[in-house]
């Protein structure tokens, strides 16, 4: 049986999709860490798959390290991966450690519009992770915490990570509580995200995947405010890493 290996180097994490026989046969995340090649020897410890493709931030310096792996860019992976798992989807959110992608889904998984935000951390998984520690509270509770805020919360009105860094402590000092203000946090998020979304042309369903995806408080903001609960699949940071692998699969049978 012919497998085909789809690998996603992100900031923050490295996945890998296998397939086989039509079907996922394995899968597998693991930290980046400040030495990505080294996480890559550790993943692949007797040389490359002969079928690989890769994505994300690292997919050149995957190339370096094995000639033979075939390149996609993070948007068709994303795309690819995101509608094999919701086929009605029409629209794409990818949030992950380093930038945001709103993306309209043609029908196949092919990309119409898109927009990504990668210059800075606002609005992405950085964004959270910087201002979590602001509260010293570990990133995975920080959309928890959120959820106990007053639904009549301060707003936070910068996106500058810098700014909104400031705003937070001020709010702080004055005695607002860490629950509220984190609620504003997550507010100020998704009404960057929904602005982008409406600029590529958002249609529903919207399939929502990337790390942060998995943050109750983003994925509960997002339902109300489009008023529709947005489609997560069960592992939402393996969809670039499932898309490459599908790449694969469908260019080289």
């Amino acid at each position: 049986m012919n497998t085909y290996a789809g690998l996603d180097i992100g900031s923050r994490s490295i996945e890998l999709v296998v397939r086989g026989g039509g079907e996922t046969v394995a899968s597998r995340r693991l930290a980046t860490t400040y030495d990505p090649a080294a996480r890559l020897r550790e993943l692949f410890p007797d040389g490359a798959p002969d079928r690989l493709a890769v994505t994300g931030y690292g997919r050149e310096l995957a190339r370096e390290l094995f000639p033979k792996a075939l390149t996609i860019t993070e948007i068709k992976a994303h795309a690819l991966g995101a509608a094999h798992l919701f086929p009605q989807a029409r629209t794409l959110l990818d949030i992950g450690g380093q930038d945001t992608k709103a993306v309209a889904l043609l029908p196949g998984g092919k990309v119409g519009r898109f927009e990504m935000n990668d210059r800075c951390a606002a609005g992405t998984g950085k964004f959270l992770e910087l201002t979590a520690t602001v509260f010293g509270v570990p990133v995975e509770d920080f959309g928890r915490l959120a959820l106990t805020g007053n639904p009549e919360a301060p707003v936070i009105g910068s996106m500058c990570t810098v700014f909104a860094e400031t705003e937070a402590t001020t709010l702080m000092a004055r005695g607002t509580p860490p629950a509220d203000i984190a609620l504003g946090l997550h507010r100020a998020i998704v009404a960057r995200t929904t602005a982008m979304l409406a600029r590529v042309g958002l249609e529903l369903p919207l399939v929502f995947v990337g790390g942060v995806a998995r943050n109750p408080c983003v994925a509960r903001l997002l339902a109300e405010t489009l008023d529709a609960a947005p489609l997560i699949p069960d592992a939402p940071d393996m969809t670039g890493a499932l898309g490459a692998a599908l790449w694969l699969e469908a260019r080289c049978p």
